[in-house]
């Protein structure tokens, strides 16, 4: 089995990644609810500052965290893949005017953000479990 390969290293890639994500999510729910809303010309250039938006960042942002700290490398690769969906999801919906999109008063730079993090998140959540598996099933085949 090569490194390259292994659960093991993709769940502390995961674990990485998402000690890196919390933070930035809590600042920006953070900076969300303390900064004023930016000038009208400027505002919708900008990323959304709806209240419900900033707590939601805050909120999964100490989820987050907490996993890392916890060293849960499964758990944070669970949270990157289900954030990372729903971040994609948020860029369809903010294009489509579904939920959540009125509630968080989604604009055009959320949506890049959603579709960039989304991807990079999703990918190496998803990553973790198909090597997981991948890794069961060879160990599967070796017991037999």
């Amino acid at each position: 089995m090569t490194a390259a390969v292994s659960a093991s290293l993709w769940g502390r890639r995961n674990l990485r990644l998402l000690a890196w994500f919390g933070p930035i999510l809590i600042a920006t729910g953070a900076a969300g609810l303390l900064l004023p809303p930016p000038p009208p010309a400027v505002a919708p250039m900008m990323m959304s500052n709806a209240r419900p938006y900033d707590v939601f960042h805050i909120a999964f942002g100490l989820l987050g965290v907490g996993l890392v700290l916890a060293r849960r490398p499964r758990a944070a690769a669970l949270f990157n893949l289900g954030f990372g969906g729903f971040d994609l999801y948020q860029a369809a919906a903010g294009l489509l005017g579904l939920f959540p999109a009125g509630v968080f008063q989604l604009r055009p730079a959320d949506h890049v953000v959603h579709v960039a993090f989304g991807a990079l998140l999703a990918a190496f959540g998803a990553r973790f479990f198909v090597v997981a598996r991948a890794e069961s099933a060879r160990q599967e085949s070796q017991l037999h």
